[in-house]
């Protein structure tokens, strides 16, 4: 892997944690990238197999402090992708998140700068894509949804669309981002999904394909590709699980609304208290802002969760 200042600097921000039986073939990956100017920042949230050991070997594959290895702060993943987010020592054009287990295709950062870069350095712009299921032994599973909808703050009230491991950001979109610091909240991707479109920036979704993505036993989230999938994930929300998450995500948007602009903060008010309010009420409520998820099955879940106050 060679280094060439002729492109923009990535900071691809990856957290581990007893990682070793994945980490060599994404790494792998990672070296094998036709975008070549890339920062790999590591924070290891306390492994206890050989994940340090392999990380440390490699550095002697990736130019010289091409590769960081930090102490995460030891209080999962979340949290620590978000800590490694905004930690100011990370410095760069553009930041991607990476999961320890995946595989990344060869052009997956290049066709993201490509997409990314269609819009004005200036704008808040968070790029995220489909990818390619597969199992533990790296057997074809299938596709991840498709979603066809355009992203917006409505639609990420209420639905996290792609995957941290496929996401680059700009610097105008991480500032944000650091400008709310860390805090608790569902999951990274779905923040920086939130916090990206509330405030005004674009999102982009790309149909395409990125990376492998690993499923197996200790995923932190699974695929929700296929119907057995999307139905236990409708169970999820009927049974309460969607509240919970509606809520936290609530409570850490409006500790950082003034970072929304002026329309996305009135739709967080409005869709907080539509929520907690009595059935027709809460029915006009959230119809009038219109917020939506993707597909029919999951718009039909979501239906099923504002009549039963699931939301």
């Amino acid at each position: 892997m060679t280094n060439s200042t002729s492109e923009p600097l990535i900071a691809v921000l990856m957290c581990t944690y007893n990682g070793e039986k994945f980490l060599i073939e994404q790494l792998d990956s990672l070296l094998s990238q036709s975008h070549k100017n890339l920062i790999i920042w590591v924070s290891d949230d306390g492994s206890t197999d050989a994940t340090l050991i392999i990380l440390e070997q490699y550095q002697k594959h990736f130019p010289k402090d091409k590769l960081k290895i930090i102490d995460g702060p030891g209080k999962g993943s979340v949290i620590n992708f978000l800590a490694l987010l905004c930690n100011q020592d990370v410095k760069a054009d553009y930041y991607a998140f990476a999961d320890q287990d995946d595989i990344w295709e060869t052009n997956k950062l290049s066709s993201a700068l490509a997409a990314i870069n269609t819009l004005p350095k200036t704008t808040p712009t968070l790029y995220g894509s489909r990818t390619k299921i597969v199992s533990a032994e790296g057997v074809a599973i299938g596709l991840s949804t498709i979603f066809r909808k355009t992203p917006c703050f409505e639609n990420a009230l209420v639905q996290s669309i792609a995957g941290g491991n496929t996401m680059l950001m700009n610097n105008a979109a991480v500032n944000i981002i650091r400008q709310a610091g860390v805090l608790e909240v569902v999951s990274h991707d779905w923040w920086a999904y939130m916090l990206i479109s509330g405030a005004g920036g674009t999102v982009i979704y790309d149909k395409r394909t990125s990376l492998l993505y690993r499923q197996h036993g200790n995923n932190q989230v699974g695929e929700n590709t296929g119907w057995v999938a999307k139905i236990k994930r409708i169970k999820l929300l009927l049974a309460g699980n969607f509240r919970k998450w509606n809520t936290t995500n609530i409570m850490a948007l409006l500790k950082v609304k003034h970072l929304l602009n002026e329309k996305n903060r009135a739709i967080l008010e409005q869709f907080e208290n539509a929520r907690n309010n009595s059935f027709f009420s809460r029915i006009m409520g959230l119809w009038k802002i219109k917020i939506f998820r993707q597909t029919s099955l999951e718009q039909l879940g979501l239906i099923i969760a504002i009549i039963l106050k699931k939301i």
